[in-house]
């Protein structure tokens, strides 16, 4: 490549990674207003089940150190990719998306669960806010977790390049960004039933 192709290429890589962070702002304030909602709404039960009846704090520290335990599976990955060790970043990144789909299941069990209970989003503004709040953070798990399968098979085709090592990282930082989330939603939503 040429020098001036080299510099297109970098401007190219500077834009997307420009963008990417454009996007993680505009995350922010969705679930900025998400949980500005939920906590006007939390309140408003209808005459029904209030969160402290409904959530269990116990079951979402489960839930909080699968997640946790991902997202130090994925800055494992993310070394080994920059020390060039194609094998245990895949293994890493292996066992970060298990751990997605075991946080996913069991965010999908609880829904079930209060839905088979007859506590929908439909039964209260609290419960309405609840799901809209907790589904959107498990619908970004799902874009996570196809972007971490996508992630394995550009490395298993790539290796370990200057590229695949940028792109990676962008994950990372997404799936970081999941747990930050979480770490709120926990404190927020589940401690928060429990006080």
């Amino acid at each position: 490549m040429s020098r001036q192709t080299n510099e297109q290429v970098l401007e190219r890589y500077e834009k997307a990674e420009f963008g990417f962070w454009l996007y993680l702002m505009t995350d922010i304030i969705l679930f900025a207003s998400l949980f500005a909602t939920y906590m006007v709404l939390r309140g408003n039960t209808a005459g029904g089940a209030t969160s402290a009846d409904l959530l269990d704090p116990k079951y979402a520290l489960i839930e909080t150190v699968i997640l946790l335990t991902s997202s130090f599976a994925c800055g494992i990955a993310a070394l080994a990719l920059r020390f060039k060790k194609v094998s245990m970043a895949l293994w890493s990144l292996v066992l970060t998306l298990l751990l997605g789909f075991a946080f996913l299941a069991l965010e999908l069990n609880e829904f079930a669960e209060l839905v088979r209970e007859g506590h929908s989003w439909q039964a209260s503004a609290f419960l309405s806010g609840f799901f809209t709040l907790v589904a959107t953070h498990g619908l970004h798990i799902t874009i996570g977790l196809i972007w971490g399968g996508a992630m394995a098979f550009y490395l298993l085709k790539h290796g370990t390049t200057a590229n695949s090592v940028r792109k990676f990282t962008l994950f990372s930082l997404f799936w970081h960004f999941l747990d930050f989330v979480w770490i709120f939603i926990f404190t927020i939503v589940y401690l928060g039933a429990a006080l």
